[in-house]
C-alpha cells in the first residue's frame, strides 16, 4: 500500500504513455471534491466542489480547491466532468471559470441545470455545455469518456469511465446501490461488470461509508416514517433538508398531499433548485399544492408544510434564523413539528445541535436522524463496496471522497477482495499518483491548500488571518495608545487602554498602567526611541500581565504616536 510521505517532492516528468491523477480536494475531508487527470499533455477535471466552513473558520463563506497547481495550465483543460449536482462537487465551478471562462462542462441534464443557475449569478456565459446520460460516450481528446448510471441522493448521478492509452479508469463519483430507488434508476452493475471484463486499471471509489458495515438503507423506508410524523402533527410542520435533495422533497410532497397540507419552500436555494427539478421533470408536484412562502400567514398551521434549507446549521440559512427567532416570516409556535431530514456532515455537529436546542426552546417537537428514520445516506456502505470490487476486479484502487478513516477503511475492503496491497493507493490532497505500465503509485506532491471565500474576497484570507479572527472571537482585544515626545522618547500622554471581549470594567487595567510606564521609561533609557520597538515593549508587558493575572491570550494592539 502507498502511504503519504511528508518528504515527497515535486513529481517527475510524466511518461508519454502514463496517466497522472492529482486530487486537489476530497481526500481527507468530506467536500471540496476535485480530481485532475493528465495524459498526453492535456488535463481532464472531474468535479469542482466546495467545502463548508467549521466553527474554527470564522467569517468564511466557502472553501475552494486550490487551483494553483494547474493555474499555468488552464488552456490544457479539455473539460470539467461533473458527476452530480451536489455543492461539494459543483460549487467551485464558477470560481474556476472565472480564471478561464470557456472550459467545456460535461454532465447530466439536472447537474448542468443546477450549475447553470450558479453561472448566471456569477455572470458567466462562455462555457460550452455537453449534456450526457448513462450509456453514452464522449471523446474529449485524448480522453474517451463513458458514463454509467449510479444511484445517489440526487437524481441523474453518473460514474465516468475514462479511457486513455495508459489504461481504463473508473471514477464512481458519489454512489450507493439502493435496489428500490424512488425514481427506479439503479446503479448499473452490468456496466461495471462489462468494464471489469475489459480490464479496469484504476478504480477511484467513494469512501464516505466504507467504515459502515452492511448495506445502506433504502430511501423507500423513510416514507412510512414521514407519514407517521405527519399523522401525529396537529400544527405546522417544518422540514429541513439539502436544497438539492429532490428525492426527499418528493417524499415530503407526497406526504403533504396525503394529509391534505399545502407546501411552501423557504430559502432561496430551495426555491430555485425545486423549480429547476420540476421544470425538468425530476420533481412531480400536483396542481395547487405549492403556495408562496410570503403568504403562509394566509393558512392555518395545520394546513401547512414548510420545506426549508439549513439542515446543517448554516448560520444564514432559513432554519437557523427560524431557531434564533429572527426569520422574517416564520415563527415557531408551541406544538410545531420540525423534521431534520438529513445526516450530519462531519464538523457541523455543534451548529446543528444549537439549532435543535433553539427550536426545542421555542416549543417545537424536533424529529431527526437520531430519534427517527427520517434520512438515509446517499453513499455505499461496506457491503456494497465489496460487491463492486468483486464485480470490477480492478488492478489498482485509489479510495476518494472521505476523511482519512474512510479512505483506510475503503482500502482494507479492496485488499480483502484480492487487490494486492501495493496496488492500493492512499493519497491526500495534493498527492500525485501516476499510472504507468499498469501500476499506480504515489510519485510526488504539489502544494495544495485551502482557498477561503469571504464575501467577494477569494483567496485573500490566510491561515494567519483566521488565527487572528479566532483570537478575537475567543480571547478578546486590547489596544494600548501612548504618545511620546519625538525628540526625547519620553511619555507625553497615555497609556490609554481599551478592550473588547476581555473585561467588562476597564478599571481592571489600572494595575498594568504603572508597569507600562516603567517599561517604556526603561526602554528609552536603553536607547529605544523607535516607535516599532516601543510597541513591542508594550505588547510584551501587557501580554505577560494578562497571561499571569487572567490566564488569557487576547490580541494586543499597541499604538505609539509621536508628538
Amino acid at each position: 500500500m502507498s502511504h503519504p510521505h511528508p518528504e515527497l517532492g515535486a513529481p517527475p516528468e510524466l511518461p508519454t504513455d502514463g496517466l497522472r491523477v492529482i486530487a486537489l480536494g476530497g481526500l481527507g475531508e468530506i467536500g471540496r471534491n476535485m480530481t485532475v487527470f493528465e495524459h498526453a499533455g492535456k488535463l481532464l477535471v472531474v468535479d469542482c466542489g466546495v467545502l463548508f466552513p467549521e466553527d474554527h473558520q470564522p467569517g468564511v463563506d466557502l472553501i475552494l480547491p486550490d487551483f494553483a497547481p494547474i493555474r499555468d495550465r488552464l488552456d490544457d483543460i479539455v473539460a470539467i466532468v461533473l458527476t452530480h449536482g451536489h455543492e461539494d462537487h459543483i460549487g467551485g465551478v464558477p470560481y474556476l471559470l472565472r480564471e478561464r471562462g470557456n472550459i467545456p462542462l460535461v454532465g447530466s441534464k439536472l447537474t448542468l441545470a443546477l450549475v447553470d443557475s450558479k453561472l448566471r449569478e456569477h455572470r458567466l456565459k462562455d462555457a460550452p455545455k455537453y449534456v450526457v446520460a448513462e450509456d453514452e460516450t464522449l471523446s474529449m481528446e485524448p480522453f474517451d469518456l463513458e458514463f454509467v448510471a449510479v444511484n445517489h441522493s440526487i437524481p441523474d448521478a453518473l460514474a465516468v469511465a475514462i479511457r486513455t492509452a495508459a489504461g481504463l479508469v473508473i471514477h464512481t463519483g458519489d454512489f450507493k446501490m439502493d435496489q428500490l430507488p424512488l425514481d427506479g434508476r439503479i446503479t448499473d452493475l452490468r456496466a461495471f461488470a462489462r468494464l471489469g471484463e475489459e480490464g479496469v486499471d484504476l478504480f477511484l471509489t467513494d469512501s464516505t461509508n466504507a467504515d459502515v458495515p452492511g448495506f445502506t438503507t433504502t430511501e423507500r423506508d423513510i416514507s412510512p416514517v414521514l407519514d407517521r410524523v405527519f399523522a401525529q402533527s396537529q400544527q405546522r410542520i417544518i422540514t429541513a433538508c439539502f436544497a438539492s435533495h429532490v428525492h426527499r422533497v418528493q417524499q415530503i410532497l407526497d406526504a403533504a398531499v396525503k394529509h391534505g397540507r399545502k407546501v411552501a419552500y423557504i430559502g432561496r436555494s430551495m426555491i430555485r433548485n425545486m423549480q429547476i427539478a420540476r421544470d425538468l421533470g425530476y420533481l412531480h408536484v400536483p396542481d395547487g399544492v405549492i403556495v408562496d412562502g410570503r403568504k403562509i400567514s394566509d393558512y392555518r398551521p395545520e394546513e401547512l408544510v414548510l420545506v426549508s434549507t439549513g439542515s446543517q446549521g448554516e448560520p444564514m440559512a432559513a432554519l437557523s434564523r427560524i431557531a434564533a427567532n429572527s426569520h422574517d416570516s416564520v415563527r415557531i409556535e408551541p406544538g410545531d413539528t420540525v423534521v431534520l431530514a438529513s445526516s450530519l456532515i462531519p464538523g457541523n455537529e455543534n451548529a446543528v445541535y444549537r439549532v435543535i436546542d433553539g427550536l426545542i426552546r421555542l416549543g417545537a417537537r424536533v424529529v431527526h436522524k437520531g430519534n427517527a428514520l427520517v434520512h438515509v445516506s446517499g453513499h455505499a456502505s461496506a457491503g456494497e463496496l465489496l460487491y463492486c470490487y468483486n464485480i470490477v476486479k480492478p488492478s489498482n484502487v485509489m479510495p476518494v471522497h472521505g476523511e482519512m478513516r474512510h479512505l483506510h477503511a475503503n482500502a482494507a475492503l479492496a485488499r480483502a477482495t484480492g487487490v494486492e496491497a501495493d496496488r492500493v493507493v492512499i493519497a491526500e490532497d495534493g498527492f500525485v499518483v501516476d499510472l504507468v505500465d499498469g501500476r499506480a503509485k504515489v510519485t510526488g506532491k504539489v502544494d495544495c491548500g485551502y482557498v477561503y471565500v469571504d464575501g467577494s474576497s477569494v483567496g485573500d484570507i490566510t491561515e494567519s488571518e483566521l488565527k487572528d479572527r479566532r483570537i478575537l472571537g475567543e480571547e478578546g482585544f486590547i489596544s494600548v495608545i501612548v504618545v511620546i515626545d519625538s525628540s526625547t522618547g519620553k511619555l507625553v500622554s497615555g497609556p490609554e487602554i481599551q478592550a473588547r471581549g476581555f473585561a467588562e470594567d476597564d478599571s481592571v487595567f489600572q494595575a498594568i498602567v504603572p508597569q507600562i510606564e516603567q517599561a517604556l521609561a526603561n526602554a528609552v533609557a536603553d536607547g529605544a526611541y523607535d516607535a516599532h520597538q516601543l510597541q513591542q515593549v508594550i505588547r510584551r508587558t501587557v501580554g505577560r500581565w494578562v497571561s499571569g493575572a487572567h490566564r488569557r491570550r487576547p490580541m494586543i494592539v499597541p499604538i505609539v504616536l509621536e508628538a
